[in-house]
Order: structure tokens, then C-alpha cells, then sequence
């Protein structure tokens, strides 16, 4: 069991910054394909970014060079850093880890609104 906290969300005026973190409980946590998915009312779940243990990265169109994800193996954490905040981007993001499973966070609430 891989337990996530995420943290840093918040609100944010539109052309804003984010950084928001994820911490994982796992020792484990460089052989676990790391992501960032979201959840906008009233529509269903999208994957924003993941990154591999490997560290390939993929993210979604919409945040294509707006966003970056990165992790810490050292720190056993991922982030993701999101800048150009549109208020399109808000949602409920979550941390997932996935490897034959997949574990989620709780979910960090991000708005993005004048």
C-alpha cells in the first residue's frame, strides 16, 4: 500500500504560478511510474502529466509547455510546477503512482480565478 499526500494548491489569479508537490510513503518509489491527474466539476478525470521511472515525461495537450512535472527519488516525491494558470485549469488534482497498481491521493483543490 503506497500511501500520497499532495500539497500546494490554492487560488491563483489567471497568468499565475503553482507548484504543487506529492509525497509518497513508499521506499520503493523509483520504480513507480509517478502522475498528475485532475478533476474540473461536472467532467470526468483527465491525466495532466506522468513521469516514468525512467523519467520520460508525457503531458496533455492543454498543458503542453505550461506545466512541468519533475521528481525527487531522493525525496520520494513528485511535482508539478504550472505556470500560465488559465482558469480553465481549475480542478481538483490528484497524485497517483502506478506500477501493476495504481494508488491516488486524496486531491489538492486548485482555482484559478480574477
Amino acid at each position: 500500500q503506497v500511501q500520497l499526500v499532495e500539497s500546494g494548491g490554492g487560488l491563483v489569479q489567471p497568468g499565475g504560478s503553482l507548484r504543487l508537490s506529492c509525497a509518497a510513503s513508499t521506499n520503493r518509489f523509483g520504480i513507480y511510474t509517478m502522475g498528475w491527474y485532475r478533476q474540473a466539476p461536472g467532467k470526468q478525470r483527465e491525466l495532466v502529466a506522468e513521469i516514468t521511472s525512467d523519467s520520460v515525461t508525457n503531458y496533455a495537450v492543454s498543458v503542453k509547455d505550461r506545466f512541468t512535472i519533475s521528481r525527487d527519488n531522493g525525496k520520494k516525491s513528485v511535482y508539478l510546477q504550472m505556470n500560465n494558470l488559465k482558469p480553465e485549469d481549475t480542478a481538483v488534482y490528484y497524485c497517483t503512482a502506478r506500477w501493476l497498481t495504481v494508488y491516488w491521493g486524496q486531491g489538492t483543490q486548485v482555482t484559478v480565478s480574477s
